[in-house]
């Protein structure tokens, strides 16, 4: 009988990891993964890559956290990198089943999040700014003011994405500080003019593409690729903004969580994203910059010098990289977005 079960056991086992094998599971930020590039992946490798959408790094780092997630691959941002690391979510690559790591562009092989690029790939990097219907708003639109002090073209008309760390930097840099400020006079301005600013809001929603592309919004805080992606479907009306104060930049990279299942399968992945070729897809979808040398030469002819994703020289110096807010920061900003939530 003990051999039968035994058996028994033994051909399930068998066959859930058949069921497994040629499998990938990434989870990554909503409408930003190119199926072109994992129609090509599939094709190439046999490998069948399953998607599933977060709409920011809060809700994908509570989700893993929460455990049995199932997922092999996750896609934080630069400041959220060493809460995952801190957190033993991910795991330190092994360069020796990375060929293609060399492709790293110079300026993303050592970054401050991620120092040796040790437990993430860069898949796509940008910024946050404004994205303005200019045929409804005329106005100055390289200034947080848009959304801060909300001119009376877009009163009711605005939106603002629900990214905690992205909307209270703004306000911070616009009031005079700088992210992660544990300035509490500093802080309480911030707050102060979100708060103030709220009422003259229309939403706090994801879906910029599709909303600023079919009129719903008049103008919303937004990243960079979204709304170079507008611009085109608006021919030119919807315009991006780089705010004077201070606005944030960021880079998005592919880290291979702890309790990943299909980890050759994930490897596979990253290798080949690394491929300029490959590397260039993920932009031609999404258009945002990524990190790989070489990439520029396989992009589409509008991402070259598109405003959106080569950031003028006027506007370079008041991008910034947000650091992982701690401490007395963090407990700022949490109760701000508390607040700003209600």
């Amino acid at each position: 009988m003990r051999y039968l079960l035994s058996a028994t056991a033994m051909m399930l086992a068998s066959a859930t990891l058949a069921a497994a094998e040629g499998q990938l599971q990434l989870y990554n930020w909503g409408n930003y993964t190119s199926p072109e590039l994992l129609e090509k992946f599939e094709k190439e490798t046999g490998i069948k890559v399953t998607v599933t959408d977060y709409d920011s790094n809060d809700v994908a780092l509570a989700k893993v956290e929460a455990g049995g997630s199932g997922f092999d691959l996750v896609v934080p941002s630069a400041n959220y990198v060493p809460i995952w690391i801190e957190k033993g979510l991910i795991v330190e690559l092994d360069n020796s089943k990375l060929a293609n790591k060399g492709n790293i562009a110079p300026e993303w092989q050592d970054v401050a999040w991620d120092p040796g690029r040790k437990f993430t790939i860069p898949w796509q990097w940008g910024s946050t700014g404004i994205a303005v219907n200019t045929k409804i708003y005329g106005g100055d639109i390289n200034t947080s003011a848009v959304f801060l002090e909300v001119p009376p073209e877009l009163v009711g008309k605005i939106n603002v994405v629900p990214e905690m760390n992205d909307i209270v930097s703004l306000a911070t840099m616009y009031v005079g500080g700088e992210p992660c400020s544990e300035d509490a006079e500093v802080m309480k301005k911030a707050r102060d003019l979100l708060l103030a600013a709220k009422p003259n809001w229309l939403s706090m929603d994801y879906g910029a593409t599709e909303r600023l592309s079919n009129g719903d919004w008049a103008a919303s805080v937004n990243w960079n690729g979204s709304t170079m992606r507008v611009r085109l479907n608006t021919n030119g009306d919807v315009q991006y903004g780089y705010p004077k104060e201070g606005y944030p930049l960021f880079m998005d990279s592919v880290a291979l969580l702890k309790d990943a299942t299909n980890v050759e399968e994930a490897y596979k992945f990253l290798d080949f994203i690394m491929l300029p070729e490959n590397a260039a897809l993920i932009s031609n979808f999404a258009r945002y910059a990524n990190g790989i040398s070489g990439s520029e030469a396989f992009m589409d002819a509008e991402m070259t010098g598109a405003p959106e994703v080569m950031i003028p020289e006027e506007h370079k110096a008041n991008g910034v990289f947000l650091p992982t807010c701690t401490g007395k920061s963090l407990d700022y900003i949490s109760a701000i977005w508390t607040e700003l939530q209600k």
